[in-house]
């Protein structure tokens, strides 16, 4: 698993009343993956909330390769920390350019500069 990797995931719902199986993107860096059992996550949601702030668009006709079937975004305020293990599958990765915008949004949702 590598950071850009599309995964399907039980995202559990922040209140603990349910789960939902969705995409994420890995957005733990690298070489973290040697070391500890877990991945840091970001959904992939067809809803936005607050796009151009904290929120990337994905578009598949673009993003060819994100194994995604539409537009979508990236939630870059809602992350989750899971066990490598608990992952469904790959169904594929984002470009360089995609991930640049998501650091981007990270860095804005976590208020770092």
């Amino acid at each position: 698993m590598n950071r850009g990797d599309v995964v399907m995931i039980e995202w559990l719902y922040s209140d603990r009343t349910g789960s939902k199986v969705r995409p994420a993107v890995v957005v733990q860096a690298d070489f973290l993956n040697a070391t500890i059992d877990d991945t840091l996550l970001v959904p992939i949601t067809r809803t936005s909330r607050a796009l151009g702030s904290t929120e990337v668009e994905i578009d598949p006709a673009t993003e060819t390769t994100s194994g995604l079937r539409f537009v979508s975004v990236v939630s870059c305020n809602n992350m989750m920390t899971i066990d490598m293990t608990l992952i469904t599958r790959t169904i594929g990765y984002l470009s360089s350019a995609a991930m640049n915008q998501i650091d981007a949004c990270l860095k804005i949702a976590m208020d770092l500069p």
